[in-house]
């Protein structure tokens, strides 16, 4: 796609200004959500529209992206978005999360610490928390309104008494800086102590709702959770294949003969584990363990 077609980074300049004073609203107050008119995209809504219209607005000729999918960066979808990102904005490239400026994700957080001056902009299909337990959005717009989530926590009690523990899994509700409620997007429970007190700042894209919200950096993020019934990420149960680790998030990979073979979900990270580099800092000291 000739870059000279369009204007730069592909969006207009208008919707580019736009997108950025929502994003300044956005981390002026963590957590809320920020309307925002989601513009067409050249890939469908509900494939990282939000997303890379956050990117898009954001990057420049110097620039490092990273896009992964689910963990990987050679998945088609984080290869065309790199791709399309690239090529209309003339910006570096890498699967390195410490190397990236800018990194879009479908899903998952880095294992290693990101910095300072870092962004992460994850991609969220459905950005409304309440969404299971008040379907009008209007009423969940109060509800955010007058900090009621008393729907919210009486539904995580019932999935206490009747199964003995949360049935969430990726997506779980999370309370920002003590006063919204905020979906982390669809990231694992392992994902979420990630966000609290980051380094660095962390933006929300939702396409298809028209939707933006942010955590800056050094936030408090907690899970909802009972004092006697604390937040807990999910137990690691394998090793990698590959490179024998079991400190970090795995993908379980069904077998013809009914097992299940691991291997790190991070493939950024893993590369550098099989060549002997996976020194980075990683996020264990928030409340991961083996």
């Amino acid at each position: 796609m000739p870059r000279w077609r369009y204007s730069y980074a592909f969006l207009d300049p208008f919707a580019k200004r736009e997108v950025r004073r929502r994003l300044l609203k956005a981390v002026a107050i963590p957590g809320h959500q920020v309307p925002f008119a989601s513009r067409e995209m050249p890939v469908a809504r509900g494939w990282g529209t939000g997303g890379l219209q956050v990117t898009l607005s954001l990057v420049g000729p110097r620039d490092v992206v990273k896009v992964m999918d689910q963990g990987a960066d050679d998945s088609v979808n984080a290869a065309n978005l790199r791709r399309f990102i690239r090529e209309v904005s003339g910006a570096q490239t890498t699967r390195d999360a410490l190397e990236a400026t800018l990194i879009q994700s479908r899903h998952r957080i880095p294992e290693e610490r990101l910095k300072e001056g870092q962004i992460l902009i994850l991609q969220v299909p459905i950005p409304e928390p309440l969404r299971y337990v008040e379907p009008s959005e209007q009423r969940a717009r109060e509800l955010h309104a007058l900090g009621n989530y008393s729907a919210l926590w009486v539904d995580i009690f019932e999935e206490h008494a009747l199964l003995g523990r949360s049935r969430k899994g990726a997506a779980y509700p999370v309370l920002v800086h003590g006063r919204y409620v905020m979906d982390p997007s669809p990231i694992p429970r392992w994902d979420i102590p990630k966000l609290h007190q980051a380094q660095h700042l962390t933006l929300f894209g939702a396409g298809r709702e028209k939707r933006l919200y942010a955590v800056p950096p050094y936030t408090r993020v907690e899970p909802l959770a009972f004092r006697d019934r604390p937040f807990r990420p999910e137990p690691i149960r394998g090793r990698c294949r590959r490179s024998g680790a079991h400190h970090v998030f795995l993908n379980a990979i069904p077998q013809e003969d009914g097992t299940l073979a691991y291997e790190v979900s991070d493939q950024g990270y893993l590369e550098k584990l099989l060549a002997g580099q996976g020194t980075g800092e990683l996020f264990l000291e928030v409340g991961h363990g083996p």
